[in-house]
């Protein structure tokens, strides 16, 4: 087992810093899946990164080379010393005035209704609703039986996923691992006690966050979806308004 008990302030700046190995990050997202005030400033630590990052971009397009070269050596001094707390507001103050913000919203190809005027479905929506989309057409061609094993430790070995328990009335018809951006997904085929086929689906989305569930309706599928750290995950039916936020919680809680 995976020791999450001994995680010290070291482990959270070196995770920042991208100084740990693949077992070493996987343990640090799980203790930080139990810990959401922590991987709050974790992720607020992150976003600073990405924000000086971006204000010593060589391109400029961030703003003034003063902005650029304050941000340089705020940089510099947050490697030797933990600061963040005191620094975040005011170099992000700094380097996002300086550059200004431009945002624009859009719908999509799902054909969003009106579920929440502020969420929009994040991109793995998508790769969720597609891979639950391909498993329907799988489960109803004889040359693609199913694979009903679900092995949780199987599949962090294989893809460094974290995965949810299941309940135990619900089936298991079928296993898949898909490509993305960002390693390996997987994909779930499961029924539920009541007979509603759904899927389950884990991915790399590319950031860290930690968010509630979420639930959409789209055009033609409905996705409840939360993330706990850079593993995000998404409840898809094929059917809209069939009510998976209460899976989704119901998963989500078992990773704690």
């Amino acid at each position: 087992m995976t020791d999450v008990e001994t995680i010290l302030d070291t482990d959270l700046d070196a995770y920042v810093d991208n100084q740990l190995d693949a077992a070493g990050r996987l343990r640090v997202e799980t203790w930080l899946a139990r810990h959401p005030d922590a991987a709050a400033r974790v992720m607020a630590d992150l976003g600073m990164r990405t924000t000086l990052k971006l204000a010593v971009a060589p391109d400029g397009i961030t703003g003034r080379p003063e902005t650029r070269e304050a941000a340089r050596r705020l940089s510099s001094g947050l490697a030797g010393m933990r600061m963040w707390s005191a620094l975040r507001r005011v170099a992000a103050i700094g380097v996002l005035v300086s550059a200004g913000w431009f945002a624009h919203s859009s719908v999509g190809p799902f054909g969003l209704r009106e579920v929440n005027a502020s969420v929009h479905p994040p991109a793995f929506i998508e790769q969720a609703v597609r891979a639950h989309q391909t498993a329907l057409v799988r489960q109803d061609m004889p040359s693609q039986p199913g694979m009903k094993t679900y092995d949780r430790e199987d599949i962090r070995a294989a893809t460094a996923l974290v995965m949810p328990e299941l309940p135990k009335d619900w089936q298991v018809s079928d296993v898949q691992v898909f490509p993305s951006g960002y390693g390996p997904s997987v994909e779930i085929s499961i029924r539920t006690k009541d007979g509603t086929q759904i899927s389950l689906f884990a991915v790399r989305p590319g950031h860290f966050a930690v968010e509630q569930v979420k639930d959409l309706n789209l055009a033609d599928a409905e996705a409840a979806w939360w993330q706990l750290g850079e593993v995000a995950y998404a409840v898809v039916s094929s059917a809209p308004n069939t009510g998976l936020a209460d899976e989704a919680e119901l998963l989500r809680n078992s990773l704690y």
